[in-house]
């Protein structure tokens, strides 16, 4: 029996546009990303770095204005539908469920969702959750076995009774592998608002 539930945020609740960073930063010059980029980018997704680090890197490094950057980072971050809230809050109601969010966020990403929401939703959003876990702020990123670790033992959960819902596979992959039930989600196909129609519910 399912008692508890671990979500993703982005393209689980939040629509995202993971093709348009590269883009933006294609029209910028920046043609190709190396491994030296990636190694700096997962660092700050785990709050290893400050974001002032992180935009000082691909200043120097791309000889682009910091003020751009920041956009065409934060060009996959679209809109958040109504009825996914509504959907949250009928399942956090009901109080059937210990509800979390897990999510690969970094504090620009996280910043400009507050701005763009307004604290108001931001904080009706994040009340829904009994723990609310970003990388940038618990230090661990998906697809890590740690991350899940992390979550599975701060709050006593049982893998077999647990979902963990993300639309990254190698998200998915490495939960399963620790025996939680998962629903590894295809974006513009499935929905999470029809979570409890899935077998186990």
């Amino acid at each position: 029996m399912i008692k508890n539930i671990i979500f993703d945020f982005g393209d689980i609740f939040i629509n995202l546009d993971k093709e348009a960073t590269v883009k933006e930063m294609a029209k910028l010059g920046v043609t190709s990303i190396s491994d030296e980029m990636m190694q700096v980018y997962y660092k700050y997704e785990q709050g290893l770095i400050s974001t002032d680090e992180f935009v000082d890197f691909y200043h120097q490094k791309c000889a682009v204005k910091k003020a751009h950057l920041i956009r065409a980072w934060n060009a996959i971050l679209l809109d958040f539908p109504k009825y996914r809230l509504q959907f949250l809050k009928e399942l956090a109601a009901s109080k059937k469920y210990r509800l979390f969010l897990l999510s690969n966020t970094n504090d620009l990403h996280i910043s400009w969702i507050k701005n763009n929401w307004g604290m108001a939703l931001y904080n009706e959003f994040k009340n829904c959750f009994e723990q609310f876990y970003l990388s940038h702020e618990i230090h661990f990123r998906k697809p890590n076995k740690n991350i899940f670790e992390f979550v599975l033992k701060e709050n006593n959960l049982l893998p077999s009774e647990t979902i963990f819902i993300d639309d990254t596979k190698e998200n998915t992959a490495t939960a399963n592998q620790l025996e939680m039930k998962v629903w590894h989600l295809i974006p513009q196909k499935e929905d999470v608002v029809h979570l409890l129609q899935k077998k186990g519910f």
